[in-house]
């Protein structure tokens, strides 16, 4: 029953971006880049047997939607131009911090898994259960900087200067945290200790809720474009990084390899901040 339910959501993502794409041609050359990028990357990860060279690739898949998207605008817009700084200055980051985290470490546990799971079968099934999926759900979540874009400008609005400020708020508690992690990890005392200082100490997870975050505020400047319907976009993010990608799954992992994390669990929220105690 889950796979038919899954089949049925996969082929309804399907059918509506086909629709979309349809009536709005420049998300169809979006649809057209991202398959090739994600597809020249699945073939470097064959040689180099190594899949989490597309988490990598996340942040920068934003990056170059958002300019594909404006170079193709028939006029000059600001708020377009505005947006796609912001996101080449979070995806960008996201994109070599994860890169530079991982550089000579090997797979990632998760595709370690996935390989295993699969055997011989695993070199094509990536390419649509890793690579093509990640590619849809970059696609759909970028809804947002689309119609932001598309949208005559018509001046700036109260709502503009709030999407940026919640956008500066969340890239505060990705980078941030991020850093604070990095720097608490580099100390070779700190060895499998839990971190629960600087932002740590208030939710379990600063860099994901800051992501969460960002995309609030780049539905805030969809919203002063009137594009307010795309606030599925946000909420797509924050599910996935609450019960999907983020949270839930680096938890499972976190708790097994330590055991001290328990009670950093029973004293920090996992995802919204709690800044008092």
């Amino acid at each position: 029953m889950k796979n038919i339910l899954l089949l049925v959501m996969a082929i309804s993502l399907l059918g509506g971006m086909v629709v979309l794409s349809y009536f709005f041609t420049p998300l169809a050359w979006g649809a057209g880049l991202l398959w090739l990028c994600l597809t020249l990357l699945w073939l470097w990860s064959l040689l180099i047997k190594d899949s989490s060279i597309i988490d990598s690739f996340w942040g920068m898949g934003f990056v170059i939607l958002a300019w594909l998207w404006y170079a193709l605008l028939p006029d000059t817009n600001p708020r377009a131009l505005v947006l796609c700084v912001l996101v080449s200055i979070w995806g960008i980051r996201l994109s070599a911090h994860i890169a530079v985290r991982n550089h000579g470490k090997g797979e990632d546990y998760r595709y370690q898994a996935f390989r295993e799971a699969h055997g011989d079968k695993y070199w094509w099934r990536s390419y649509f259960r890793v690579y093509l999926l990640q590619g849809l759900l970059l696609w759909l979540i970028s809804l947002p900087l689309f119609f932001t874009q598309q949208t005559p400008f018509m001046g700036w609005t109260w709502v503009d200067a709030l999407g940026g400020i919640i956008w500066l708020v969340g890239f505060v508690f990705e980078a941030l945290g991020d850093w604070q992690l990095a720097q608490f990890k580099a100390n070779p005392h700190n060895k499998g200790k839990v971190f629960d200082s600087g932002l740590w100490q208030y939710t379990r997870h600063p860099n994901y809720f800051g992501d969460a975050v960002l995309w609030w505020g780049y539905f805030c400047f969809a919203i002063a474009a009137g594009a307010s319907w795309t606030v599925l976009s946000p909420l797509l993010m924050t599910f996935l990084l609450m019960k999907v990608s983020g949270v839930a799954l680096l938890e499972e992992r976190l708790v097994e390899t330590k055991p001290q994390y328990l009670d950093y669990m029973s004293q920090t929220p996992a995802f919204f901040p709690k800044f008092w105690r």
